[in-house]
């Protein structure tokens, strides 16, 4: 390769790269901060994805990084690099990971963290305007790069819904049968509107069986005091006599509340599927 052609080569090499250098300091297409964290200043979003439902393993801040949990919902997955300007001047791991501390204290959540060589990691929970979020950052290469996984926690959207046959075969050969299609908000005890296909087949069910009278029972995890989920669990099953009576005619006399919370689990509180599987609403027939 002649002088002038190896110039006129790099020439143009060298302007492809600070051509896409520049185009790399530029937001992914499609991308953005998570509402509940911003970026920090100097850094752009390289790459993101998110995924309806899946499952992630975090340390539990409570533990103090003693136990993991493993945690299912909307999924988040967002990398974030250093911009030219800064490459050189950097913050490093241990300020990127105080400043999401700072910012998840802010808003009342916990977090556990440490540093490593060459980066660090950080795990928090928050909970804030009805969502409990997890997340994780793990952070490279000294601080020019890090990587937020975040889940916000949520039942998969149920499918499959028991239809009133076979809730009324599980009274029949248990006395009782478990309804997962019944849903509320965090903490709360208002009925949402996405119950409505299960609470259409209890009414069914006890339509065909008009001599059945039934308790309702409310059933939650163990997290948070027992006197307070005991008082949840009974307000979520009167709220669900309620629903059948108001709106599906169902006669109140056929209908008792109770709320055991915690007290009746079917299966470990030690994960989160065993958790999910505890929070719960049973028809038990009186």
């Amino acid at each position: 390769m002649t002088k002038g052609i190896k110039f006129i080569f790099l020439f143009w090499l060298g302007l492809l790269l600070v051509g896409g250098f520049a185009l790399a300091q530029e937001d992914a297409k499609g991308c953005k901060d998570h509402p509940f964290l911003s970026r920090m200043p100097g850094f752009y979003l390289a790459e993101c994805k998110t995924t309806p439902f899946e499952a992630f393993d975090f340390f539990d801040p409570n533990s103090k990084g003693k136990k993991k949990t493993t945690v299912e919902g909307k999924k988040f997955w967002i990398r974030y690099y250093v911009k030219k300007e800064i490459y050189d001047n950097h913050p490093s791991a241990l300020q990127i990971i105080r400043n999401h501390e700072n910012a998840v204290k802010k808003i009342g959540g916990q977090t556990y963290s440490w540093t490593e060589i060459g980066g660090g990691e950080l795990h928090a929970r928050v909970i804030k305007e009805g969502i409990e979020l997890w997340a994780r950052l793990f952070i490279n290469e000294n601080g020019r790069g890090y990587i937020l996984t975040l889940i916000e926690k949520g039942g998969m959207k149920q499918e499959v819904i028991a239809d009133a046959k076979t809730m009324a075969a599980d009274i029949g050969t248990s006395g009782k049968t478990a309804i997962y299609g019944i849903y509320f908000d965090f903490n709360k005890a208002e009925v949402k509107a996405e119950s409505n296909t299960a609470l259409k087949e209890i009414a069914q069910l006890l339509a065909q069986n008009p001599k059945w009278k039934i308790y309702v029972v409310g059933h939650t995890d163990n997290v948070g005091g027992f006197d307070y989920n005991m008082k949840l669990s009974l307000q979520r099953a009167e709220a669900v006599v309620k629903e059948l009576v108001s709106k599906y005619k169902v006669e109140a006399s056929r209908l008792k509340p109770l709320g055991l919370g915690p007290a009746a689990p079917i299966t470990s509180n030690d994960s989160e599927e065993g958790k999910a599987k505890n929070r719960r609403v049973e028809l038990v027939k009186q």
